[in-house]
């Protein structure tokens, strides 16, 4: 394969000389760390300050707000940036910004603030990061917001999602003062600020960088293309993977950095840079993709490589996907004179066995044998064992893949039963345990309704919010117990369909989950009434009662569905076991 410039050079292990040592290209950074004498006064200030303990997105955020990864803003966006970010991709005073940085906080917090107050952001532990001065506090209308940014309203999209679901209620805008950066403990030498990766290309004489933003491990279509791509721009190449929050469900950013690191063995020396980038991710399509490129652009960059459905979620239940496939690219065409970084499209390579190569798949001839795996097929290889082609993939990478995602029969996996008060629950979780517990090979753990909220919840009521709070905690110790290998086996009602999916998150991060609806009839429930618990319901003596007075949400997404009116407790946990045995999770 013929190589320009820069590569020729790289293979031949000559230097590769650039005359400017510093990026024209990065623009002025924003750096938001005061020092240490300002950072001790803010400090002793701050006793008298209203704090907010920040989520784990607002941490993101405030670490390239303070590092000016997200130059050209100087903190949390006001109403009025936020309404023309929202409505027209800049800010107030003009600026091209796509994607707003917003502080939420809840309303009690909110009621403490007001123009001229200051507010000391701190990390869940407490340790004081920065100052927030206020300039306004506000109220956003979400859904605006959601239509807007997202295109949609469905929190089927997981930006959305975030917004409508896990967003506080009020806004805080204005600008920072940086005390400390957020402590990172993982690949410290991997975490390059804007500021450090611009000495770094300094120091190599490199001038031309193009960036490849990536959420997934990487194979060797990823490494073909990106060669592909360092060659057509005559650039060097920056691997500047995701490490914040990314889509749920992706691979865990630790196994992603190890494969990360085993495949950056494979490129020509001193053609690529591996550095990570703590950054939040919205899944916002055409939108985020210009947000990657002023990012890009901060950390020294000049090409950015997009790619289909550049930073999309994919496609709703329907199978309908929420963006275009070139939407992002058509949209940074579009503002490639302003931004100041070139595009370069990524094409779809595909193997070809026949020549034991990749190529672009528009440039393969019609009929020509090709190969690929898709992310599920893989998923799927480590699920059941099965040997991954190295063709496809690098062995050291495939060896990090396995190290995490051992097959299903070796992973932990969590049971979640959910159904009315009475519908027998209980007893089929009882009998599954101890069938569990006869095969072994596994810890089991059982989390009963009744018996967490004896244990793990007697504070808490049956308030919506408070009923939310105790599904959480259960899939907080599922999880716990699933991602070390262990089985849960949990029997709360789990009425409502967001929290339920919640849990599934959560579990799924670490291992198997499967939900198993007991469908038994609201009127059988009453005729089992053992407690008199519907009784007291019927009569107002127990509020908010799931079945009466407050609503169940019966699952559209179980694996398996249990009818108590026609099978045995014995013959439900058989049937669980038999599914548990078909998909990999138990030997049979």
């Amino acid at each position: 394969m013929e190589r320009l410039s820069l590569l020729q050079s790289l293979l031949r292990a000559e230097p590769y000389i650039v005359t400017a040592l510093t990026s024209p290209h990065g623009g002025t950074l924003v750096n938001l760390l005061v020092d240490e004498a300002r950072a001790l006064e803010c400090k002793r200030e701050a006793r008298d300050w209203p704090s907010w303990d920040l989520t784990a997105r607002q941490l993101c955020d405030l670490e390239l707000l303070l590092d000016g990864g997200f130059s050209p803003l100087r903190g949390f966006m006001t109403e009025r940036d936020l309404a023309a970010v929202c409505a027209d991709m800049r800010l107030a005073d003009g600026t091209l910004w796509p994607m707003p940085i917003t502080l939420d906080v809840d309303a009690a917090t909110a009621e403490r603030l007001e123009p001229g107050s200051a507010l000391a952001l701190r990390d869940p532990e407490g340790v004081m990061l920065a100052v927030l001065h206020v300039e306004d506090v506000y109220q956003p209308d979400r859904s605006a917001e959601a239509e807007q940014v997202f295109g949609t309203t469905s929190t089927e999209h997981p930006g959305v999602d975030h917004l409508m679901r896990r967003t506080n209620p009020y806004y805080v805008g204005g600008t920072i003062e940086g005390v400390q950066r957020p402590q990172h403990y993982d690949f410290t030498s991997r975490r390059l600020t804007p500021a450090q990766l611009r000495e770094r290309f300094e120091q190599r004489g490199w001038g031309r960088i193009v960036a490849f933003q990536t959420r997934n491990p990487m194979h060797r279509a990823h490494q073909e293309l990106t060669l592909r791509a360092a060659q057509e721009a005559d650039a060097a190449l920056l691997i500047h993977p995701v490490v914040g929050m990314t889509k749920p469900g992706d691979v865990d950013h630790y196994t992603r950095v190890r494969c990360y690191e085993a495949l950056l063995e494979t490129y020509p020396d001193g053609l690529a840079e591996l550095s990570l980038l703590p950054l939040a991710m919205r899944m916002g399509g055409p939108r985020e993709a210009l947000w990657h490129a002023i990012i890009r652009k901060n950390f020294a960059c000049t090409h950015l490589i997009v790619g289909r459905d550049h930073a999309g979620p994919g496609s709703d239940s329907t199978g309908q996907p929420f963006y275009g496939p070139y939407d992002a690219q058509e949209l940074l065409q579009a503002h490639t004179a302003e931004l100041g970084i070139e595009m370069v499209p990524f094409r779809l390579m595909v193997y070809l066995p026949g020549e034991d190569r990749y190529a672009p798949i528009d440039e393969v001839p019609d009929g020509t044998e090709t190969a690929s795996i898709s992310g599920t097929q893989l998923r799927e290889k480590l699920q059941t064992g099965e040997e991954i082609p190295t063709w496809f993939t690098f062995p050291a990478v495939a060896e990090e893949l396995r190290r995490t995602h051992p097959p299903r029969d070796r992973q932990g996996f969590t049971v979640l039963f959910t159904g009315l008060s009475g519908s027998g629950k209980s007893t089929i979780a009882n009998v599954l345990q101890t069938k569990l517990l006869e095969l072994g090979g596994r810890s089991v753990t059982l989390l009963d309704g009744d018996l967490v909220r004896k244990h793990l919840s007697s504070e808490l009521g049956f308030s919506k919010e408070h009923r939310d709070v105790n599904i959480r905690r259960i899939g907080f110790v599922a999880a716990e117990a699933t991602k070390h290998g262990g089985i849960a086996v949990c029997a709360p009602i789990a009425p409502y369909a967001h929290t339920r999916q919640d849990v599934r998150d959560m579990v799924s991060a670490g291992g198997g989950f499967v939900l198993v609806h007991v469908a038994t009839p609201l009127e059988v429930c009453e005729q089992r009434d053992r407690k008199g618990l519907y009784a007291k319901a019927r009569e107002g003596i127990i509020k908010e009662f799931t079945g009466i007075s407050d609503p169940y949400e019966e699952p559209t997404d179980a694996e398996l569905t249990i009818d108590t009116m026609t099978s045995s407790p014995e013959e439900a946990a058989s049937r669980i076991i038999g599914y548990l045995i078909a998909e990999g999770y138990l030997t049979g």
